[in-house]
């Protein structure tokens, strides 16, 4: 609960050198009338009369009064505890304290009721130039992060950020700026300037992208929602001499600007090693509305479902989906199709080398579903239990999937037919490793299975290492 202190009101009287009994405790003494004060405990009802916040800066009061303001709205002792540690938690969710610490008191002064109490945050300010160092895991990649980082910058909660990512298939640096709404943190703005070039190895492909968007994230009752606008100005060109021609088709510079709409709802108990819960996403993308050379719709989601067994296993059922539709006759570009296969979605395949290809080189669909079963057992015989064995969990999987490129001339009918032919899938078993709250690692032995002409398997051993996987 943090550290929430409530002064004693009723000491314990303590005599002698050993504790023991004092002479004058013998003789019989009238009783004091009992003290108000002592007695707010007992009392079902208490007054917040006071909230004091100490330490401040640069931080603006009028921010601090949204998220503390329901402190006084408790009624006994027990449930100003409890909204003092919502209050504190809310304002650590800020990031703009280091520490954030509360003292419940007994009112003073010549306003003082006999059942008021002074509650006092005291809180220690981030730095205003604050700087990290890190790594990060994305899909089957890792990337060496640095940033430098302007919190609360005008004094409420804003705050600047530079980032520069070195990875082994990314590089990218960009500017951010972060503005959430006063007394309701979930609803916030943010702005960004960036510059990422990427290597795509299975397409023979490299893009360099340079763009500014932003982004508008809000709540609507148990959803999430996300606002987006993005233009970006996008170079592609051929990764080695070898590319095939149709990506070499691809090369030259283009201008992107696109709307997006993302809704989620999350009731996992956790993103990593979830063991209930499910998530539903569901994105939209519209390019060419507000100019720029791409036009097309775009809609894919995501769903699991996890569900806990017995012996603390898990079974999870995932599925994805997706299709792009080109607008005004203008074909889909490269860098805007879907891409599966891989470690991280239908395992026992190369990364992304499902699907359409020319050459060797895979050149993503516009159209594709992927589903997993997975059941998750501990480790046998549970070493390590409650500590670093934990970490580890035993994987057995079947996963499915097909991509493919649509005629959308022809009927829903016809477009389900193809979707369902020339499924691929596979099965396995192998071990996961929970990285902390942010990644997992996997190491599987895999069997693919539905193989077609041109896809390239991983039959065996594949690892994987990624945030988010079928």
């Amino acid at each position: 609960m943090g550290a929430v202190h409530a002064k004693s009101m009723d000491p314990l009287p303590m005599h002698g050198k050993d504790l023991g009994v004092n002479p004058d405790d013998l003789m019989e003494h009238p009783e004091p009338e009992p003290d108000a004060k002592q007695e707010i405990l007992e009392n079902k009802d208490v007054v917040v009369q006071h909230v004091n916040i100490q330490g401040l800066g640069r931080t603006k009061e009028d921010l601090l009064g949204y998220e503390i303001s329901d402190v006084f709205n408790a009624k006994n002792l027990i449930d100003v505890m409890k909204k003092a540690h919502i209050a504190r938690q809310r304002l650590l969710r800020l990031g703009i304290f280091k520490e954030v610490e509360v003292l419940i008191d007994t009112s003073e002064g010549a306003d003082a009721l006999p059942n008021g109490l002074d509650v006092t945050f005291e809180v220690n300010e981030i730095k205003r130039l604050t700087g990290s160092y890190n790594t990060m895991v994305g899909n089957n990649e890792g990337s060496m992060v640095l940033g430098l980082k302007l919190p609360n910058m005008i004094g409420r909660a804003e705050k600047l950020t530079f980032q520069f990512s070195y990875g082994t298939k990314e590089t990218s640096y960009g500017l951010s700026f972060f503005k959430p709404q006063p007394g309701y943190f979930e609803r916030n703005l943010t702005l960004n300037m960036y510059k990422v070039t990427g290597q795509f190895p299975w397409s023979s492909l490299k893009e360099t992208d340079r763009g500014v968007s932003a982004e508008f994230n809000f709540p609507v009752g148990p959803t999430s929602h996300m606002l987006k606008w993005e233009g970006v100005w996008r170079e592609l060109g051929c990764l080695a001499r070898s590319a095939s021609f149709a990506v070499r088709e691809e090369s030259g510079h283009s201008l992107k600007s696109a709307l997006s709409h993302t809704m989620s709802i999350d009731s996992r108990n956790s993103a990593i090693f979830p063991s209930s819960g499910a998530l539903l996403r569901i994105n939209q993308e519209l390019a060419g509305f507000t100019g720029g050379d791409a036009s097309f719709f775009k809609e894919d989601f995501e769903l699991q479902l996890n569900r806990r067994l017995f012996w603390d296993s898990v079974l999870s059922a995932s599925l994805w989906g997706g299709m792009l539709f080109p607008i005004e006759g203008k074909p889909s570009c490269i860098a805007d199709r879907f891409y599966l296969g891989g470690p991280t979605s239908v395992r026992g395949f190369g990364m992304y080398s499902i699907g359409p290809q020319s050459e060797g080189d895979y050149l993503g669909g516009e159209a594709y579903w992927a589903g997993g079963l997975h059941l998750y057992t501990p480790l046998p015989f549970r070493p390590g239990r409650g500590g670093f064995g934990d970490l580890f969990r035993t994987h057995f999987f079947l996963n499915a999937g097909n991509l493919c490129n649509l005629n959308y001339g022809e009927g829903p009918r016809a477009h389900l037919q193809k979707l369902a032919e020339c499924i691929r899938w596979s099965y396995g078993a192998g071990i996961v490793l929970r990285l902390g709250n942010i990644a997992r690692l996997e190491l599987n032995y895999c069997i693919p299975m539905g193989v077609q002409s041109g896809d390239r398997i991983c039959d065996g051993v594949q690892f994987g290492a990624g945030i988010r996987f079928l």
